[in-house]
Order: structure tokens, then C-alpha cells, then sequence
């Protein structure tokens, strides 16, 4: 037994815990957040000061596990992206860093919009959706791809081809045209024009991604709590 892991023979918990502790802990603290984020993606009536506090700390925490163990990414791709693809409804997001300058942050998000992933296609496909209800106003289609980075971030960069209209008209997009629709429109981050013109992708630091919830840092500097859906794509 690792000799920082035993109580002192005063009953003092030594000043070090061993690594199997400081694991078991933040697989607690992961949980704890986790709890949180799951009533609030069921409800939408969790604290919205709570839910950010969560999801900053699950952000830290799964950092930190990305780092310790690279096999976590792509459990958290596969939660995200495999078995045929995950569809993901937005629930809340705290907005740009922008966009919380000019009118705070948004919360818990008023209308239906969603992200589908899936890592089983060739090139890896993502769709963005707006909704009037259950109708498509909009749907975006594209590419992504997934890195792991040495300081534990997982980078999801990803471009849009081609926008539907009302589930009717499908056009093409050049390069850049999405970024620049996305940020007039306010669906995306003016930070993605600045990007593209840098030959960049748009791009999420994915933070988590299980049976239930998906979470994320957006280019722009915005958190953001997805709940698992059905699929509701275009493909």
C-alpha cells in the first residue's frame, strides 16, 4: 500500500493522498457535476449560476483525466459520434464571450436546436439544426475531425458544405460562407470568420460526452450542455 494513503497513527489524514485516491476523488467530483447537468438538461430549472459552476468544473476535471489517460478522448468521441452517430439537443450555453459583453449570457437555450455527429461515416459528418417546433428551418452540413492535445484539450474542428432551407432548397457553400452566416445570424461565432480568413477551421474543445449529456467550450469562448435526442438530421 502506497504509504501516503494511510491514516496516521494519530488519526491525521496525511498531508499527500496517493493516486488511487486523488482517481477515486475526481471520479467523485466528475459525478458531482454530472448530477447537476443531468437534472438541468431534464428540468431546465437548475440554477443557471450552478450550471456554469459545473460545467467549468467538469471542464478542469476531464481536462485533467484527457491528460492522465488518452484512451478518455476516444470514449468521449465514441459516446459522441459512434454506434451510427449521436444527436444532441442544446439546453443551455452561456453564449460568446461576445455576446455575454453585449447582453449577458443567454442560459437556457429558447428554441430547439440541435447537433448530429458521426464518426462512422468517410469524411466524419456534422449537422447543426434550427427549429420551428419540429419543422427545419435550417439545417447546416458538413465535416469534422477530432485531436487530443498535449495540455488534455480535445479539439473538435469542423466546416459546413451545404445549407437545406426549410427542408427544401439545398445550396452549396464556398469557403467561409458558413462562417459568415453564422455569425450575422448569431448561430455561430464571429470568432469563425476571423478563423476561416486564417485558413482555420470553427472549432469546439469538446469536454465530455455520455449516454445523457454533451458538453463543450466553443471557439468563441462559451460553455455549453447538450442533452442526447433522437436523430432528426437531413442525411
Amino acid at each position: 500500500q502506497n504509504t501516503w494513503s494511510k491514516v496516521c497513527t494519530d488519526g491525521r489524514r496525511p498531508l499527500m493522498a496517493s493516486s488511487t485516491e486523488q482517481e477515486v476523488d475526481d471520479v467523485t467530483l466528475i459525478e458531482n457535476a454530472k448530477t447537476l447537468l443531468y437534472k438541468a438538461a431534464e428540468t431546465k430549472s437548475e440554477d443557471s449560476d450552478e450550471v456554469v459552476a459545473a460545467l467549468l468544473d467538469l471542464e478542469k476535471l476531464m481536462r485533467k483525466r484527457n491528460k492522465e489517460d488518452p484512451d478518455q478522448a476516444n470514449r468521449t468521441l465514441k459516446a459522441l459520434s459512434g454506434n451510427g452517430g449521436g444527436s444532441w439537443r442544446l439546453i443551455f450555453t452561456t453564449g460568446t464571450i461576445n455576446t455575454q459583453k453585449r447582453s449577458g449570457r443567454v442560459n437556457y437555450f429558447p428554441i430547439k436546436a440541435t447537433q448530429s455527429f458521426n464518426s462512422e461515416t468517410d469524411p466524419w459528418l456534422i449537422e447543426n439544426g434550427i427549429y420551428l417546433g419540429d419543422f427545419p428551418l435550417i439545417m447546416f452540413s458538413g465535416d469534422f475531425d477530432w485531436t487530443l492535445q498535449n495540455s488534455g484539450l480535445t479539439k473538435l474542428t469542423f466546416d459546413f458544405t451545404k445549407i437545406k432551407l426549410f427542408n427544401l432548397f439545398e445550396i452549396q457553400l464556398k469557403s467561409g460562407e458558413a462562417a459568415s452566416i453564422g455569425a450575422a445570424s448569431g448561430l455561430g461565432s464571429e470568432s469563425n470568420v476571423a478563423l476561416e480568413k486564417q485558413g482555420k477551421r470553427a472549432f469546439f474543445n469538446w469536454i465530455s460526452a455520455d449516454d445523457n449529456i454533451a458538453t463543450a467550450r466553443g471557439g468563441g469562448g462559451g460553455l455549453a450542455l447538450w442533452k442526447r435526442v433522437d436523430y432528426e438530421g437531413g442525411n
